[in-house]
């Protein structure tokens, strides 16, 4: 494998960050109860879910800090990069996608059993297939919002909607330093206008019925690094500014089941071959992780 081989060739590990279970009995250390997935159904998330450990936490910092340099011999491989999103020079929002495809360790962390098994059970315990990364970071000071947004709103090039998010620190993500909110139970409210993502706050307000701004009650995501929280494709959600002395970095994977379709007939990502309108999601870019 060359050091800058696109990683999308490769649906399998390419280091040594995880281990596959080989039999039942070892992915059962992985699931979920009956609780958490009935939790998730009930107020659009689920969160405390460990996914890493010290040391893989570590390895991912350390690849982050290469693969964000904008002269990364494989930055081409992006599929979007913003080394702020934001239009405020003094409100910084480093987002990414196709990180999977430069890094092994963000590579592999599509592969993790903690991973995919929660998605598969909250996904009705179907077959899960990749969508697409990101990686959201916020600086220590002058760290960025991500505004109220539902992740579908952005997504409606891909049908039925069976789509899943799980978010994960790089760091403790506190209400100091930017961490996520939830809007519980806002996955029952429909697909909504979406706001500009670096943007105004609270944008999202405009498109909101009176009904739904009495019940906008935003609750905090405070978590441990490499600890995960995992929302529903309509679940409203965002997080405020980091103005801290501590950085907030995260990676997130998006996922669907296992059948979804594309809605359209242009490119679902930079550079990605044309999956005409109908045809199921597949191949080498969108590789199915669980089954």
């Amino acid at each position: 494998m060359s050091k800058f081989e696109d990683l999308a060739n490769y649906h399998e590990l390419v280091s040594d960050l995880f281990k596959l279970p080989n039999n039942e009995d070892e992915w059962e250390q992985y699931k979920l109860s009956d609780e958490q997935v009935a939790y998730y159904n009930e107020y659009g998330h689920l969160s405390g879910i460990k996914l890493l450990e010290d040391w893989q936490i570590e390895r991912l910092k350390n690849e982050l800090s290469e693969i964000i340099d904008p002269k990364h011999p494989a930055h081409h491989l992006f599929y979007e990069y913003f080394s702020n999103e934001s239009s405020d020079p003094d409100s910084v929002l480093f987002h990414s996608l196709g990180h999977w495809r430069i890094g092994e360790g963000f590579h592999d962390i599509l592969f993790n059993p903690a991973f995919t098994m929660a998605c598969s059970q909250l996904l009705g315990n179907k077959p899960v297939r990749f969508w697409h990364d990101q990686l959201f970071c916020k600086p220590a000071f002058n760290g960025g919002v991500v505004a109220w947004h539902q992740d579908y709103s952005y997504w409606t090039r891909t049908t039925a909607m069976q789509h899943l998010t799980c978010w994960t620190g790089l760091d403790d993500a506190t209400t100091q330093n930017g961490c996520l909110y939830y809007v519980p139970k806002s996955h029952r409210w429909g697909l909504l206008d979406k706001p500009e993502l670096a943007g105004n706050m609270d944008g999202i307000m405009e498109f909101l019925s009176e009904e739904q701004k009495a019940e906008f009650k935003p609750i905090p995501i405070e978590l441990k690094k490499g600890y995960a929280s995992f929302h529903h494709p309509l679940m409203v959600h965002g997080s405020f500014e980091n103005k801290s002395e501590f950085a907030r970095r995260a990676f997130v994977l998006n996922v669907f089941a296992d059948g979804t379709v594309s809605n359209t007939n242009e490119e679902l990502l930079r550079g990605v071959p044309i999956i005409k309108k109908g045809e199921k999601m597949s191949g080498k870019f969108f590789p199915l992780l669980f089954e």
